[in-house]
């Protein structure tokens, strides 16, 4: 074992408290969506709540100009007879 391998000697074993082996295996596991901001959107939307509120948000305006837009504009073009 290196000395790099070796806690400093401030820091001491007992002090850490009882470690539990695969606390968060099962987190780890099922995966995750973190997501690192920019200092000025996560200024913005200072919570998690906050930013899936805003995502949310353009989620249905994406989805009511996505249907708006392929939808018929409902106008015939009258074909001429000769």
């Amino acid at each position: 074992m290196s000395k790099d391998d070796e806690m400093r000697e401030e820091y001491k074993r007992e002090d850490l408290g009882k470690g539990v082996r695969g606390k968060y295996a099962a987190r780890y596991v099922k995966g995750t969506n973190l997501v690192l901001l920019s200092d000025s959107v996560a200024k913005a939307f200072p919570t998690a709540e906050a930013v899936n509120e805003a995502l949310l948000g353009l989620l249905a305006l994406a989805e009511k100009t996505t249907r708006i837009a392929s939808r018929p504009s409902g106008r015939a073009t009258k074909r001429r007879t000769a």
